[in-house]
Formats: structure tokens, sequence, C-alpha cells
């Protein structure tokens, strides 16, 4: 099978942060890809990279990057695909709002959805919405997992409302 989301960072030290991504879609059966395409020392590259992302079937483009964060925006001004953006707390980032900012502050006319600093999951978690809105596999996968994250929650607060929140800090 053909993978339908790229997953792309800036350096390999982004990958701990990006592998959440590929591990959620690992989970729901999404095909992806996944390399370094550094905005500022391989242009070409990241060149290459976006302009033939929908001719190898890529659907959307998960993107990390820390510090300057040129990545995401970069690759969104050379594709029509959506470009989910993840801000990485990088060793030079002034506590990631260089990150944060980079990404989320996109002139109009180039959008790039932002998830939270270090966020691969969600941004694993988004792309695989974005493909269960064309592929009904995938849908049914991902409202499964709304029903297990939905379960959860109303299982801690029937746990709270019945032992009372005293005795389960108390473990």
């Amino acid at each position: 099978m053909k993978p339908s989301v790229g997953i792309i960072m800036g350096s390999q030290s982004d990958l701990p942060i990006m592998s959440e991504a590929a591990q959620f879609l690992e989970e729901i059966g999404v095909e992806y890809e996944l390399t370094v395409v550094s905005a500022h020392r391989t242009p070409q590259r990241m060149i290459d990279y976006a302009g033939s992302a929908r001719e190898r079937g890529i659907k959307v483009i998960v993107a990390g990057a820390g510090g300057a964060a040129h990545l995401p925006g970069m690759v969104a001004s050379l594709t029509s695909l959506p470009v989910i953006g993840v801000p990485i707390l990088s060793s030079n980032s002034i506590d990631g709002w260089d990150s944060i900012l980079s990404i989320l502050q996109m002139p109009s006319g180039i959008p790039v959805a932002t998830v939270a600093l270090n966020g691969g999951k969600n941004a694993g978690i988004l792309a695989a919405s974005i493909v269960g809105s064309f592929d009904q596999n995938v849908a049914s996968k991902m409202d499964e997992f709304k029903t297990t994250l939905r379960e959860k929650v109303e299982a801690s607060a029937l746990q709270i409302e019945q032992k009372g929140w005293k005795k389960i800090l108390k473990k």
C-alpha cells in the first residue's frame, strides 16, 4: 500500500516527538512515510518532497521543526495538501515559543494546522482524521478511538464520584 501521510522533520533530533505521530498512525492502520527534510539545510530536498507528495499518494503532511521552525510553512507554500505543523522544543529554542509562533503565524493564503508544542501524537490523530474524511475504514477506527477516550473519562468520573477524590489521591 502507498503511504497516505507524510511525516517529515527538520532534524533527526526531532524523531522522539515525530515518532508519536507514526506510532498513532500504526495503531489506526494508516500507512505513512517518515524522513528528515530540512528547510534550511536541504531546501531542494524540501521542494522536491512537497512537489511530489500528491503524486506519491500522500494526502496530508505532518511537519515538525524546532527553533525558527520554517519547515511546515515552507512545505505548505509548495503544495495544496493539508500540512500539520508540530512545533518542537529544541536545544536552541526559547521555551518553544519561537517554534510555536513560527508555525502558527502564517500569512494569509498559506495555512498550517498547528498542534501543541511537542504534540506529535495529536498531529498523528489529526492526520488520521483528515484521511478518515474520505476513507471509511480509517473513519471507523477513529470513531472507535474517540469512543475509547470517552469511556476512559466516564470511568474516571465514576471512580471519583463513588470513591471520592481524597481516597484516589492517597493511592
